[in-house]
């Protein structure tokens, strides 16, 4: 169908009028994994939770922030703010939180960073 300007419903109405037998394919849908409902925690440095937001200014440029929360009482931990967070920073910022609070025993992190990071 590339150069012609006839789209898939024109197609199909012809296909109908000489009654044709059209074959068409269904759509592959992809099996998730049910994901296990979250822990709560029992005590603060338990589980942290991590992730990055990002917003435009203005003038089209992009802030972003990594954000670290308790999910023991949902406290900021910390967050970083600027035009580009390289992961030398986050190293940093991360870090700087474990020295002032302590070591968790786990974080959680958005399934999409999830899966870069194990690459």
């Amino acid at each position: 169908m590339r150069g012609h300007t006839w789209n898939h419903k024109r197609v199909y109405r012809i296909y109908r009028e000489l009654e044709l037998d059209l074959r068409i394919k269904s759509q592959r849908r992809w099996k998730r994994d049910k994901s296990d409902a979250l822990s709560v925690p029992t005590a603060i440095n338990q589980v942290w939770s991590m992730d990055f937001m990002s917003d435009s200014l203005i003038d089209g440029r992009t802030l972003r922030t990594f954000n670290v929360i308790d999910d023991y009482n949902r406290e900021g931990s910390g967050i970083e703010v600027d035009l580009s967070l390289p992961s030398a920073r986050v190293i940093r910022s991360l870090k700087h939180i474990i020295e002032w609070r302590g070591k968790p025993a786990a974080i959680r992190l958005d399934t999409v960073l999830n899966t870069s990071l194990n690459r």
